[in-house]
């Protein structure tokens, strides 16, 4: 027997679905920072302590804190398929990964295939090599002949990962504002590398330690930037020790009201260190970031 169903009136039917898509956005809007619209994100980095101990475990801690994206600083020997399942299944999405300028000159094609399963869509190089590799104990400055050197094989991995599907994509830290020659290298990378092939991710913390200005960098080079780390340090300590966002020595305001006129698609917490239980502290960034008003 089939009991009679009574079918919705338009109106009815309006208003129900009317519901439903103000919840999904208001779930949405739950996952969003309001400097910039965006996904919040984490650079995984953070809890490298943890992932090796718990991989699967630690990603949904880390998604209950508010994350919804992520990037990748290490696999743990998990299969790329296994990264993808574990990513899932606390919901978040891996957007990229650092890769030592070694790795990538190596195994590239390796790599490659690897965000091919993992659906990430940047590979970056998270720190320069030399073109002649020092000796051991030597010096491990970078000349300008290398910051050239460098320009050239980001050229070329950009290449490569472009003609795959992908983004390619360089991360700074300090020796980029390390003027060499009358040259500042971060400036030369930007001059050298061609802009259909090779994108930038901004550590803001790192860039103000080095000497440069985030905010200036945003207005010279608007369309060069898509990727942002957000860390922040403790005042008036040396060397820089890392601090929960809000309670160190970078405002941030000036830097998001620059990033929001510009480029960027994706941004990261990174906290290197932590004085309180990691939980805790990732929490505060989370919280400063969606409270934040740029």
């Amino acid at each position: 027997m089939v009991a009679h169903m009574t079918l919705p009136t338009r109106r009815q039917f309006l208003q129900t679905g009317a519901a439903v898509s103000a919840c999904a956005l208001m779930a949405t809007h739950r996952g969003l920072a309001s400097p910039f619209g965006l996904p919040l994100g984490l650079e995984l980095y953070s809890v490298r302590d943890e992932l090796p101990k718990d991989y699967a475990g630690t990603l949904k801690k880390v998604a209950a804190l508010g994350y919804r994206e992520v990037e990748a600083a290490g696999f743990y020997g998990h299969s790329a398929a296994e990264v993808k399942a574990a990513m899932a299944d606390a919901g978040l999405h891996c957007v990229s990964a650092h890769y030592s300028m070694d790795l990538l000159s190596r195994t590239l094609d390796e790599i490659i295939a690897f965000h091919k399963v993992l659906g990430a869509e940047y590979i970056l190089c998270s720190y320069p090599g030399h073109k002649i590799k020092p000796a051991a104990g030597g010096e491990h400055t970078f000349s300008l002949e290398d910051w050239r050197w460098n320009a050239e094989q980001f050229n070329r991995f950009g290449a490569k990962v472009k003609a795959a599907g992908f983004r390619f994509g360089y991360h700074n830290h300090t020796p980029e504002f390390v003027v060499v020659a009358g040259v500042t290298p971060y400036d030369e990378l930007m001059k050298l590398t061609d802009p259909a092939l090779v994108t930038f991710e901004m550590d803001c913390g790192w860039v103000m330690v080095g000497g440069g200005d985030p905010v200036a960098l945003l207005h010279k080079y608007p369309n060069r930037i898509s990727l942002l780390h957000v860390k922040d340090f403790q005042p008036d300590v040396t060397p820089p020790h890392a601090a929960q966002l809000g309670h160190g020595r970078i405002d941030y305001g000036p830097i998001f009201k620059a990033a929001k006129k510009g480029a960027v698609k994706h941004y990261f917490v990174e906290q290197e260190q932590f004085d309180i239980p990691w939980q805790e502290a990732l929490k505060i960034d989370a919280d400063y970031l969606k409270a934040f008003k740029a």
